[in-house]
């Protein structure tokens, strides 16, 4: 199996919790930080707007231990099952998916 990361070295990755099966995230990882997530057992991903490696919770806690990582059946996404510390929202929410869009969108 090889990843298919796009053109700028990135792959998506839906974030999940293992336990709930809540949806908490999505964010990119290049291939580094897919290596560091497999090798420590902590999310890593790539921030794309500072540009730059990042462990999920280095600086708030809110770390993601990782249970197992899947991905997509054509190797261009994966999902991450982890046991989640604290929120996975910078919002200070649970997941990143609790707003409902109904008949307009408000961001």
């Amino acid at each position: 199996m090889e990843l298919k990361f796009d053109e700028r070295g990135l792959i998506p990755v839906i974030t999940q919790d293992v336990k709930t099966k809540e949806v908490l995230m999505l964010a990119y990882a290049n291939r580094e930080a897919v290596e560091l997530t497999l090798k420590t057992g902590y999310a890593h991903y790539w921030s794309r707007s500072r540009k730059k490696l990042w462990k999920k919770g280095e600086s708030s806690g809110n770390v993601q231990k990782v249970v197992e990582v899947r991905y997509d059946c054509d190797c261009d996404a994966l999902l991450y099952l982890v046991e989640q510390r604290g929120n996975a929202c910078h919002t200070g929410n649970y997941s990143c998916f609790y707003r409902r869009l109904d008949h307009e969108v408000r961001c």
